[in-house]
């Protein structure tokens, strides 16, 4: 079977590549940089708009840094297409994200992720995350 974009996946990879997008959202959302930073692959690229792309451990440890949260907040990802095969494969996923103002929760953000995950010792790492927003 295949869709738009491509060769459909296992129900596996495609549950390994959301585990690894949740854990993304969940460490992102909790300022646990080392963790978010475990997700990726030792040469990944991650391109947030508004900032130029970052590549590598440590330029995402300090881009990560930079962006731990201040307040209460949800980065929601869902429509997770995953497609691709073999040890690389490709997802797209729309983006909601909550912050908790003095009116409660409210959308500050959606958006739309571009991934490429590489799988390394049994595990899929992000080697690339595009981030766009789209406009208000």
């Amino acid at each position: 079977m295949t869709t738009a974009t491509g060769p459909s996946v296992s129900a596996d990879v495609a549950e390994g590549v959301r585990a690894t997008l949740a854990a993304y959202c969940h460490a992102l959302d909790d300022g646990r940089t080392d963790d978010l930073v475990a997700l990726f692959t030792a040469d990944a690229v991650s391109v947030l708009p508004g900032m130029d792309p970052v590549t590598g451990t440590d330029a995402l440890r300090t881009l990560y840094a930079a962006v731990v949260p201040t307040g209460p907040q949800r980065h929601l990802t869902l429509n997770t297409l995953v497609t691709g095969a073999g040890d690389e494969i490709s997802a797209i996923s729309d983006l909601v994200f909550l912050k908790h103002g003095e009116a409660g929760w409210g959308v500050a953000r959606v958006g739309r992720y571009d991934d490429v995950l590489r799988l390394e010792d049994g595990a899929w790492r992000l080697a690339r995350r595009t981030l766009t927003f789209q406009p208000s």
